[in-house]
């Protein structure tokens, strides 16, 4: 029954996220070109039909990438999607002021970053898409970088240490590397709205500020997905999000 539970809790984030996509493509398409400087190309489509595109892409790796994921956790014994023994307040409230706070301090590392990295501050989506990529980045980045990227390691490296019962050294290495791979992640969005064609063309600064920003950021979601599963990662990383994309985005 729990697994059940579980496993609903799941798809319900995983609906969520691909409604999400869907509105994106389906109604603020342009809004979202804009955003990266890369015009949308005529698909031949309408914009419904791209967003029931979308969608349905996001729905079918996510959820392997996310069932992988569980199956990870729950080889390692923990807690997957959600804390058995938990509540709202350490599904929601926790993750909620953790989130604000984290939200603030990304916005006071852009502010000291900006004059030297060589960019300026960091480009938010315009709103109300800024909403709409929380809710995505919130879920979606999760699945991969919290459930199936830590899984897969934690789950490989508490292999090769079982004998010198590591379980917890393996946890935490496979958080670093889920939030290193995290922080990297955005590297691709950073070339595009810079313009530069490798990495070797960004400032030393501005790639210290991604992997800081970022990998802090995925360091404590991975905390407390070790604690209380995927919603409380999801939901740290989402109210950052609305702090840092949505509410800074606006000014």
């Amino acid at each position: 029954m729990t697994n059940r539970k579980q496993l609903n809790v799941f798809f319900i984030l995983l609906v969520v996220y691909a409604l999400s996509v869907f509105v994106t493509y389906a109604f603020f398409v342009d809004q979202l070109a804009t955003s990266v400087g890369i015009p949308m190309p005529d698909m031949g489509v309408p914009d419904s039909v791209l967003g029931l595109i979308n969608a349905g892409i996001v729905l079918v790796p996510y959820g392997a990438l996310g069932l992988a994921g569980y199956w990870f956790a729950r080889k390692l014994d923990l807690p997957g999607i959600f804390s058995k023994d938990g509540n709202w307040r350490r599904w929601f409230f926790i993750p909620l002021v953790i989130g604000l706070i984290c939200g603030v301090a990304v916005v006071l590392v852009d502010v000291l970053f900006a004059p030297i990295n060589g960019y300026g501050r960091i480009v938010h989506p315009p709103f109300p898409v800024s909403i709409l990529a929380s809710i995505g980045a919130g879920i979606g980045e999760e699945i991969i970088f919290r459930g199936f990227v830590f899984g897969l390691w934690g789950f490989i490296l508490n292999w090769a240490l079982k004998r010198f019962n590591g379980r917890t050294v393996a946890l935490w290495i496979a958080n670093t590397i889920g939030a290193l791979a995290f922080a990297a992640s955005h590297f691709g969005t950073i070339l595009l709205l810079t313009g530069a064609s490798s990495l070797s063309e960004l400032s030393p600064v501005l790639i210290v500020e991604i992997f800081l920003l970022n990998g802090v950021i995925g360091l404590i979601a991975g905390e407390r997905y070790m604690k209380d599963g995927l919603v409380a990662a999801a939901g740290i990383h989402f109210w950052t999000d609305i702090v840092f994309h949505v509410i800074w985005g606006l000014f």
